[in-house]
């Protein structure tokens, strides 16, 4: 359930697999983050009218030659994207990537940010409501940061969360360690 102190809609954060059972779930809007490589999902002709903007970007934190990495320009237009969706009185959001636990986790947590600024810790409580086992894109994060003028605030609660969920999933923290993501997860 939405938390109505942070947003004015309700929020889904799903995967690609998951897509199929939202179809009639009242979505007026969907922000979709896929690979550049990734063809369109076909789940999206079963749904209702709705208003979709679809950024492609791979889930990195770092600079590789064969990725396209998210960029600030791309969380601006998140943002855009956030803004109009309140203008335009959204209903219910439903933000996807490919797993439903990295790229659109941080896109969910800078929606919900941008809405109740300096709550930065109550966005990240609400994540694990509706996504237990996420780990929001931590490259994400920081241009969220800094382009909601959170001064480290939105970083640090990342964190808090990170340790959180690495506690309550040690399985899940053994794959991130196995990537690039392993600088991420906090030291016991």
């Amino acid at each position: 359930m939405p938390t109505p102190s942070l947003l004015p809609y309700r929020i889904t954060i799903c995967g690609l697999s998951e897509l199929s059972g939202h179809c009639s779930a009242g979505v007026s809007h969907v922000v979709s983050i896929l690979d550049p490589d990734c063809p369109d999902p076909e789940d999206f002709l079963s749904y209702g009218r709705h208003a979709r903007e679809v950024w492609r970007f791979h889930d990195t934190i770092l600079d590789h030659p064969a990725t396209v990495p998210p960029s600030e320009e791309t969380l601006r237009a998140i943002l855009a994207f956030g803004e109009a969706a309140l203008r335009e009185r959204a209903k219910h959001v439903l933000i996807h990537c490919h797993a439903g636990v990295s790229r659109s986790t941080a896109a969910a947590v800078a929606l919900m940010v941008q809405n109740s600024p300096g709550r930065e810790e109550e966005a990240f409580a609400h994540l694990r409501t509706i996504r237990p086992r996420s780990w929001p894109n931590s490259r994400m994060i920081r241009y969220a940061d800094s382009l909601l003028g959170c001064g480290g605030a939105l970083v640090a609660a990342m964190r808090a969360h990170h340790a959180l969920v690495a506690r309550a999933y040690p399985a899940f923290v053994e794959l991130l360690k196995a990537g690039e993501r392993a600088h991420e997860v906090p030291q016991a």
